[in-house]
């Protein structure tokens, strides 16, 4: 019997994560990237004597990392290693207040309590609530597919569906968040969860209350060589498995035959396939590659509400901060304005969130002696035709002016380099709609079942995986995407 062959286009982590598990029942794979590296939005670069993670900063449930190594029979500790933050994140607030959350559940209560005054049973009551919604969605929204009929003939996915409404569907999460505490600064710190999946938490629903059980209860960890490391460590693997890489390759469409997705165009050559994996945002895969054969778009889905888009500066730091952690967020004073601002307005509040990424505090190399990388990102809204340029000039002195303000330094004599990546940027370099980070948003509580399937519904033998597709975006979920994809074609 011929072996099957099996084509993924893009080399993002979950294109590397489905070429893996595909490799693994036997298929031989190929990955077409049009950049000349792999992983996406999941990237790495120098800047004189600085390295940065260019992309996602936060690596939670490293276990479906490591269960991609076990598949192949691989011990993971001898490819890929990490170690859990003792502290995930640390909290700036406007009025001074600075907390620290940590790892540990009882220390974190306690923290709260001590900074806030907040009781320590709302704390673990919230948190309770979020293991609960996990319990109930993990397996219908996360694991397996929404869209086929084999997910609800499961009796774990039967006892969730009757258990729905205990998952908050119906109320905002900004509205459930208040209710769970009476101090401000801890719903705003819940509220920033929505941020995770480029959502709004005054509209998105109080279901995606689930973030911070996963953070939480499964734990952050910062990955042994930086976050770039799950890639390389990931494409060995792959490597290893006879999956062949092909950079600097873009497709440039994917060829039907009744309706059938049988081959690609790479470089003019046309490349044939048993099954063809589309890692690209499903917006382009359309758009550029199916663009002969609009008849077949699915068009509700590809006019939804994107997700919000990021800026993000990345500064040489010629300075150490001690009071700064791996993760930091400072937070804005008015949280609903800066919504109000990305989602209605489509611009950027004069006074935004800033989240504070430096890779250094675990990975020194990655900084000269005595400086620190700075991975500075705002949430900004997608790219719709705004005057970036006039727009980040702004940002920028206001990010500085914040951070100065908060840390007591004048942070504008610290940066030695610079370099800024932004919807627009973010677009051309991932093929992301927009320059949004999670395809469509989820302002809305029917949105976990409104994103498109990991298979198309028209063409035969086309597939789908990433952020831009069931389940979402962030490492996680586009890990889950592959594991979706791989056991629908098996």
């Amino acid at each position: 019997m011929p072996v099957k062959k099996a084509l993924i286009i893009g080399a993002g982590i979950a294109g590397i994560a489905t070429a893996i598990r595909l490799a693994v029942k036997g298929y031989r794979v190929d990955v077409f990237e049009g950049n000349s590296h792999p992983g996406g939005k999941l990237s790495e670069f120098e800047q004189e004597d600085f390295r940065f993670d260019a992309g996602p900063s936060l690596f939670t449930m490293p276990q479906y990392v490591d269960e991609l190594f076990i598949l192949a029979g691989k011990n993971p500790a001898d490819f890929f290693n990490y170690q859990q933050l003792d502290v995930v994140c640390r909290y700036f607030y406007e009025d001074g207040t600075i907390l620290s959350a940590y790892a540990d559940e009882e220390q974190f209560a306690a923290e709260v309590n001590q900074q806030t005054g907040e009781a320590v049973s709302s704390v673990k009551e919230y948190l309770k609530n979020s293991a609960n919604i996990y319990s109930i969605t993990n397996h219908v929204f996360l694991e397996r597919s929404l869209h086929r009929l084999k997910t609800y003939l499961h009796w774990d996915t039967l006892r969730s569906v009757f258990r729905f409404p205990q998952i908050d569907a119906s109320r905002t999460m900004h509205k459930a968040n208040q209710l769970f505490f009476k101090d401000k600064r801890l719903t705003q710190l819940y509220d920033r969860y929505a941020t995770y999946n480029g959502s709004n938490p005054y509209t998105a629903p109080a279901t995606l209350n689930v973030i911070p059980h996963l953070e939480q209860h499964y734990g952050a960890y910062f990955p042994e060589g930086g976050m770039y490391n799950i890639v390389s460590s990931l494409v060995k693997l792959a490597e290893s498995l006879g999956v062949v890489f092909h950079y600097n390759s873009p497709v440039e469409e994917i060829v039907l035959e009744k309706q059938s997705a049988k081959a690609v165009k790479v470089k003019g050559e046309l490349i044939s396939a048993d099954v063809i994996v589309s890692n690209m945002d499903v917006w382009f895969t359309y758009h550029r590659l199916l663009k002969q054969h609009p008849h077949l778009f699915p068009k509700k889905i590809l006019r939804q509400e994107r997700s919000s888009s990021a800026l993000i500066f990345y500064w040489g730091i010629n300075k150490q901060f001690a009071q700064l952690n791996l993760h930091n967020i400072f937070f804005s004073n008015d949280y609903q304005a800066e919504f109000d601002h990305i989602w209605q307005q489509k611009n950027i509040y004069r006074d935004p969130t800033v989240y504070l990424n430096i890779s250094s505090k675990y990975k020194p190399d990655d900084a000269p002696k005595g400086c620190e990388n700075w991975f500075a990102m705002i949430n900004v809204p997608s790219n719709t035709g705004q005057n970036w340029d006039s727009l980040i000039s702004i940002a920028r002195q206001n990010i500085i002016t914040k951070l100065s303000r908060i840390l007591g330094e004048d942070i504008n004599g610290l940066i030695l380099s610079e370099s800024i990546l932004d919807p627009r940027s973010i677009e051309s370099r991932t093929a992301s709609y927009q320059g949004s980070l999670y395809g469509t948003s989820s302002n809305s509580q029917f949105a976990a079942f409104l994103r498109h399937a990991n298979r198309s519904s028209s063409i035969k033998n086309l597939y789908f995986c990433g952020g831009s597709v069931h389940p979402g975006g962030g490492i996680p979920l586009c890990l889950l995407s592959a594991k979706i994809v791989s056991d629908w074609i098996a």
